[in-house]
């Protein structure tokens, strides 16, 4: 059987990574038997950025994003916007840029600049519609003000690594947008998840690790990679009554559909 596995969020820049990193990706998307058809990197910096669109160059089936993270918020230069032009220029030519991201909102730790989170995010969305691209959306701990900014800007995009109420992520797809699990939902006492992703038509899901993070049982507390999303398929296909293939298959589909990708084009 051909692979299914489409990991729309992965973080292969990681230095968790760095003693194996392209063997690793070498033998997840290319190697014979190989367990996944696609991955999207998402971008956090410019740094980052600059991963994903050489890596982009090296793999057929690996897709990038740029982007600026808000949890770094304070270490974003003034001149940011000039720098996501220039990361888009050299991106675009690659042709494998598909989204802006990871973006958002996070007022988890203490110290957070919540204006120039919300400067941040606001000026790449703008920047993201007007280069008819998707966002990804992180929103941590924010949930009001990240939708209030949604609802009024209208981005295509995915919310991230849900978290939200069954009622938030029914929000996001009223909005048009997709919602995106990691591991979490296979957390045994994830109740909460279980009840959004519920929430949720089909066709508007997508799988995704956050690797190095978020690695479902029976990996948990380990390095989490993109072949262990079939684990996390197991638990999306038990909370939609179908079948792990039939997940695996339709959140392939759903983010080929988002991000402009062939579905199934090797």
């Amino acid at each position: 059987m051909a692979a299914l596995i489409f990991d729309s969020h992965c973080h292969y820049d990681d230095r968790a990574f760095d003693e194996d990193r392209y063997e690793l990706l070498d033998r997840l998307l290319v190697n014979e038997g190989h367990t996944v058809d696609k991955m999207l990197h998402a971008a956090v910096d410019e740094k980052s950025s600059l991963f994903g669109i050489e890596t982009a160059q090296r793999y057929e089936n690996y897709y990038t994003s740029i982007g600026f993270h808000p949890e770094y918020a304070d270490d974003v230069p003034d001149n940011y916007m000039e720098l996501l032009t220039a990361l888009y220029e050299k991106a675009e030519g690659t042709g494998k840029l598909r989204a802006v991201g990871e973006i958002g909102l996070d007022h988890h730790y203490e110290g957070y600049n919540a204006a120039k989170q919300t400067e941040l995010f606001v000026s790449q969305v703008k920047f993201a519609n007007e280069k008819g691209l998707p966002i990804i959306v992180h929103c941590r701990d924010a949930t009001e003000e990240c939708m209030r900014i949604l609802s009024e800007l209208r981005p295509a995009g995915v919310m991230h690594c849900f978290s939200g109420s069954a009622e938030t992520a029914e929000e996001v797809v009223g909005l048009g947008m997709y919602v995106g699990f990691t591991g979490s939902l296979a957390f045994k006492n994830n109740k909460k998840a279980k009840r959004a992703c519920e929430a949720v038509p089909i066709e508007r899901l997508l799988l995704e690790t956050d690797c190095p993070y978020m690695a479902p049982p029976p990996y948990r507390g380990e390095r989490s990679e993109s072949s262990m999303i079939a684990e996390t398929a197991k638990v999306m296909a038990e909370v939609k009554g179908v079948t792990a293939d039939e997940i695996l298959r339709a959140t392939n589909e759903n983010a080929c559909r988002l991000f402009g990708i062939a579905p199934f084009a090797r």
